[in-house]
């Protein structure tokens, strides 16, 4: 096979903030063949998204080049000058992002920017192109290919919108595409359609691809060969089936560790001695929504539609199910943050109001969450100090040197140095921020804490850290938790009873070991045969009731 991408001694710097240069990428080098997809693996930082920018010529912000080539098809892209390099982006590489509603712009409709790059590069007139796009989109198993190209971004679904970003990048017909973890975002079963999708197409076009990744399972699937990364430099390189069954290096073993959920057996241990017969938490009949109440009092969109459950205190609670369930709703709800059209929310065995602002400063003490982004929960704006020490201040009065020993408490309890409090959170990794984020929620010294999708931005390493930092902090504060999540391993890891939501229903509630057994519900046996598998075949081999892909998966 003829090598189409050739990467030799990549060097890559970074400027910091203080103006200090480091090297972040550290001599890179490999090989793509033709029709071949590689795999770039590796923890947050290893330097895997940096390494597939620079195929296309680029680097972020503060980071450049400093050493080495990178070739595609004879071109060298580390040295070309930007106005060839535009040439080839699109044509010869294309690139697939993690986030596609990123990717599209709202008041433009699908089929205008899919077709763009044809008119930039002046590939085929409009009609060839529009017909071709359409094939893509049949090829995609997409909905309507047809039609669909006259809507609008927010008017398909996260996991169709993943696969016309691919459309876009495939209309060119490149010989080579970046997929940067595109599927991170979608649930278990959207995920399957897009895979089998992306999948199919390749292997139909015989392009290369480069696919960017923290989930083995995931690259398991689509990967000839994996390139594992860590701090900038490759650990191993080898076929699929050789890294996952024989891996070499011990970083990679630990990758490979990290992927196996952790001992729920244990985790029930630990919690059932607490768990008492009285519910700390308990919901009955809950329903909840957005928009304009109709004359009912029902609102316009209806999320959360009567769920009930009880959770004893010491235990922990899963919520599982596909995007737009209407889980994260259902966490808000309890906060406080959205009000229910209906039903009532008990804490301790007392009614609570319906949101947080009339509720008393002890509830909103005791019931703490934790949201999926801390990026966006924490103020860029303000110290870690400062972040810690707000919530301090509110619950406890806390102030000067007794508020400072806090602070030093509550780091050292999420395992983050102390010195970290003198940074901004953009300071910070992304699993740092995360420990951070749980840490303000663990300053209001809280009985109850909901976990929201926390792990699932995560690379595989840090989010099983995070899990057993969990795990201990409840067994130091005898903590409970309601664990919301699409990542039905991470919650089977950690949780007593797993909650099984669709359409804003609670369809069953079972001990974490029986969910998707064959006495459970059908929903429920979908999403568990839905979660990959650390096994090159297990994708091409698998095969789902027809009837209730059907009757419960939405393209």
């Amino acid at each position: 096979m003829t090598s189409l991408v050739e990467v030799r001694d990549l060097k890559v710097e970074a400027t910091t903030d203080s103006g200090r240069r480091v090297e972040i990428i550290k001599g890179v080098s490999f090989e793509i063949a033709e029709g071949e997809i590689v795999a770039l693996i590796g923890e947050s930082g290893s330097g895997k998204t940096t390494i597939a920018l620079t195929l296309l010529g680029y680097t972020r912000a503060g980071c450049r080049i400093i050493g080495g080539s990178v070739h595609i098809d004879g071109h060298n892209m580390a040295s070309l000058p930007e106005t060839e390099r535009v040439k080839i982006r699109g044509s010869a590489v294309a690139y697939v992002p993690q986030s596609a509603a990123a990717a599209f712009n709202p008041a433009q409709r699908i089929m205008d920017q899919v077709i763009e790059i044809t008119r930039i590069h002046e590939l085929m007139p409009r009609a060839q192109a529009e017909a071709k796009a359409v094939e893509l989109f049949r090829a995609l198993s997409l909905p309507s290919p047809e039609t669909i190209g006259a809507r609008y971004p927010h008017q398909v679904s996260g996991g169709q919108l993943q696969r016309l970003s691919a459309a876009m990048a495939l209309i060119g017909d490149p010989k080579l595409v970046i997929f940067d973890e595109p599927t991170t975002a979608l649930d278990v079963t959207t995920q399957i359609e897009v895979l089998r999708a992306f999948k199919a197409v390749m292997r139909q076009s015989r392009m290369a691809g480069v696919y960017v990744s923290h989930d083995l399972a995931v690259v398991a699937q689509i990967a000839d060969r994996i390139v594992v990364l860590k701090g900038g430099e490759i650990q191993e390189i080898g076929s699929t089936t050789q890294i996952l069954s024989a891996p070499k290096h011990p970083y990679t073993r630990e990758l490979l560790a990290a992927f196996s959920p952790p001992d729920r057996l244990a985790a029930q241990a630990a919690t059932a001695e607490d768990a008492t017969s009285r519910p700390v938490l308990e919901l009955k009949a809950v329903s909840a929504g957005y928009g304009k109440p109709r004359a009912d009092g029902t609102p316009l969109l209806l999320a959360v539609d009567k769920v009930s459950f009880r959770l004893e205190r010491g235990r922990n609670l899963g919520i599982i199910g596909e995007s737009g369930c209407g889980k994260s709703t259902l966490a808000r709800t309890i906060a406080g943050i959205i009000p229910p059209s209906s039903g009532a929310i008990y804490f301790d065995g007392r009614q609570m109001a319906p949101l947080a602002r009339d509720r008393s400063p002890d509830e909103l003490r005791r019931l703490q969450i934790a949201f999926q982004s801390a990026d966006t929960a924490l103020n860029p704006a303000k110290s870690i100090e400062e972040i810690l020490g707000r919530p301090l201040e509110f619950y406890h009065g806390l102030r000067g040197s007794a508020r400072d020993a806090r602070i030093d408490r509550l780091l050292d309890l999420v395992h983050l140095p102390r010195a970290l409090k003198h940074r901004l959170p953009g300071e910070l990794s992304g699993g740092q921020k995360q420990r951070v984020n749980l840490a303000r929620a663990l300053a209001a010294e809280p009985e109850l804490v909901l976990c929201d999708e926390i792990t699932s931005a995560l690379d595989t390493v840090v989010a099983a850290a995070i899990i057993e930092l969990l795990k201990d902090l409840q067994r130091e504060l005898g903590l409970s938790y309601v664990f919301i999540s699409h990542d039905l391993t991470t919650v089977q890891s950690i949780c007593d009873e797993v909650a099984v939501m669709y359409r804003g229903s609670k369809v069953e509630q079972l001990p974490a070991a029986e969910v998707g057994s064959a006495a459970g519900h059908p929903y429920s046996r979908l999403l568990m045969s839905s979660v990959p598998k650390l096994d090159p075949t297990w994708l091409d081999r698998l095969e789902r009731d027809p009837e209730l892909v059907a009757t419960f998966t939405k393209r």
